[in-house]
C-alpha cells in the first residue's frame, strides 16, 4: 500500500489563526487535549475520521480528511518527502508542494514562505493550515469559546438546473444564471396516457409574442440545455399501470421522444414517484429499469439527453434501483427534501444530516458522483440554510444541484447561491 495510505495528513492552524509556538514534536504532547475540538464545514459538522487536537495554540486536524472534503487531490512522495495538493480556486488550477522540513513551499511552481516548515509527527504530516486555506481560497476561522474550527469553501463551479412548473414564467429570466432548465409540461395520467393538458403540470398557453417553444429557444441560446419534464406519481397506481402494459409504455415513450424532438428539447427528465411504497419493491425496480434502458436508447438516436428525478435512498420508496438508473441515464436528481412536514409558509430548511446521508448512500449503492445532481427544495430553505446544501454537493464532488423550483428564484435565493457555487457555462 502506498504511504499515503497508511497515513493521516494533518494541518497545524494557529488557536488565534496567528503565528504560534512551535509544531507539537512528541507523542505526548500531541496527545494532550484540552478539549474536544470540532471541525465545521460549510456549516455542517466534518467527521475526519480521527479527533483534532490543541497543543501549544495549534490546533491539528487530518489534512488528508480535509483535503478530500474541499475537493483537493492530495499525493505524497516519499523520495522527496514532500506533499502535493491539486484543486481549483476559482475556476484556475492551483497546484501547490511542501517538503518536510522547509518553509518555503511552491505555489503554481513560484516560492512563497511559509511561518512553520512541514513535519511528521507519528507517521503523520503536518501542514499549516492557515496557509493551505488561503491558496485554496478557504476561509478558516477559530471559536475559541466552542473550541470550533469553521470553514468555508471557495466559490464551487457545478451544474445548476432549475424546474421550470407551477407558476414560474415571472422568474424566466433567471433560467440565463443555469446551465439546464427541466419543463413540467408534461405528465402520465391517471389512464397511463401521456399528456399536455391538466391542472398542474401541462402545455402553457401562449403569452403574448413569449410562447412555451420561443421560452424553450432561448433557454438553449442562453446555454441552459432544456429538458422536458414528464411527471408521474403512483397514488392510483397510474404509473405502475403504464410501466406494466406494453402498448402504453411504448406509446408513452413514442410520443415522449416525438415531442422532445418537434419542440427544440436537449434532454427529457422523467420525474416518477411513489413507486416501491405498497407494492413489491423489487417488481417496481425492475418496471422502471425496463422502461429507462428502453427510452434512454431511443432518445440516443436522436442525441437527446435522459435524466431522471428520484426520491432519497433514506426515504420511504423502495422502487429504485439507483445504480443501474445512473448508469442508463446521463444523470439522476435525488429529490432530498420533504423529510419533514412543511408549514404553512415553509422555509422549514431540510435537516443537513439526512440530505448527507441520502448522498452518501447512493455514492456507496454506486451511483457516480459525476452523475449525481443534489435536488434543493427552494420552498423549504432560507437564504441562510441553502448554502449548506450546496456545501454537501461540493464536499462529495457531485455533478451540481437541481432547484425546485424557479417560482422561488428571487434575488435573495440568486444572491445566496451565487456567493457559494456558480454555473458551469455550458449546457452540456
Amino acid at each position: 500500500m502506498n504511504k499515503w495510505g497508511k497515513t493521516v495528513a494533518v494541518f497545524g492552524l494557529s488557536a488565534m489563526l496567528t503565528t504560534g509556538p512551535s509544531f507539537v514534536t512528541s507523542t505526548a504532547q500531541a496527545a494532550a487535549v484540552t478539549k474536544e475540538i470540532q471541525v465545521v464545514l460549510d456549516d455542517i459538522p466534518l467527521n475526519l475520521g480521527v479527533k483534532p487536537v490543541v497543543k501549544d495554540n495549534f490546533t491539528m486536524v487530518p489534512f488528508r480528511s480535509l483535503a478530500q472534503a474541499l475537493g483537493i487531490d492530495v499525493s505524497w512522495d516519499s523520495k522527496t518527502k514532500s506533499v502535493r495538493a491539486k484543486g481549483s480556486v476559482n475556476g484556475a488550477n492551483r497546484e501547490v508542494v511542501l517538503r518536510l522540513g522547509q518553509k518555503v513551499a511552491e505555489v503554481d511552481g513560484k516560492p512563497v514562505k511559509l511561518t512553520a516548515a512541514p513535519l511528521i509527527v507519528n507517521e503523520q504530516v503536518l501542514i499549516p493550515l492557515g496557509f493551505f486555506g488561503a491558496q485554496f481560497g478557504a476561509t478558516v476561522s477559530w471559536n475559541g469559546a466552542t473550541s470550533t474550527v469553521k470553514i468555508v469553501s471557495a466559490r464551487s463551479q457545478m451544474h445548476l438546473r432549475a424546474f421550470y412548473a407551477l407558476k414560474s414564467f415571472a422568474q424566466r429570466s433567471r433560467i440565463a444564471s443555469m446551465d439546464s432548465v427541466a419543463f413540467g409540461w408534461a405528465r402520465i395520467d391517471e389512464k397511463g396516457e401521456l399528456t399536455l393538458e391538466g391542472k398542474d403540470y401541462y402545455w402553457p398557453e401562449a403569452a403574448g409574442d413569449v410562447t412555451p417553444e420561443s421560452i424553450v429557444k432561448d433557454a438553449d441560446a442562453q446555454g441552459a440545455k432544456p429538458y422536458l419534464m414528464v411527471y408521474s406519481v403512483d397514488g392510483k397506481n397510474e404509473l405502475t399501470t403504464m410501466l406494466s402494459d406494453e402498448t402504453l409504455r411504448s406509446r408513452s415513450i413514442e410520443n415522449i421522444v416525438r415531442i422532445a424532438q418537434e419542440n427544440g428539447f436537449g434532454g427529457v427528465l422523467l420525474d416518477f414517484e411513489g413507486l416501491g411504497l405498497n407494492l413489491d419493491a423489487a417488481s417496481q425496480q425492475k418496471l422502471l429499469n425496463d422502461y429507462a434502458t428502453v427510452i434512454a436508447s431511443k432518445l440516443k438516436e436522436t442525441g437527446i439527453k435522459l435524466s431522471l428525478a428520484v426520491p432519497p435512498p433514506n426515504g420511504a420508496y423502495k422502487g429504485y434501483d439507483y445504480r443501474t438508473l445512473a448508469t442508463v441515464a446521463d444523470d439522476l436528481v435525488v429529490m432530498a427534501y420533504d423529510y419533514q412536514p412543511q408549514g404553512p409558509s415553509g422555509h422549514t430548511p431540510e435537516p443537513n444530516a439526512k440530505v448527507e446521508e441520502a448522498v452518501q448512500m447512493l455514492l456507496k449503492a454506486g451511483v457516480a458522483k459525476s452523475k449525481l445532481l443534489l435536488g434543493i427544495s427552494l420552498w423549504s430553505e432560507t437564504t441562510n440554510s441553502v448554502d449548506d446544501k450546496l456545501g454537501i454537493a461540493k464536499r462529495y464532488g457531485l455533478k451540481g444541484a437541481a432547484f425546485w423550483r424557479l417560482t422561488f428564484y428571487g434575488d435573495d435565493f440568486a444572491n445566496a447561491i451565487d456567493k457559494t457555487a456558480t454555473r458551469i457555462g455550458s449546457s452540456n
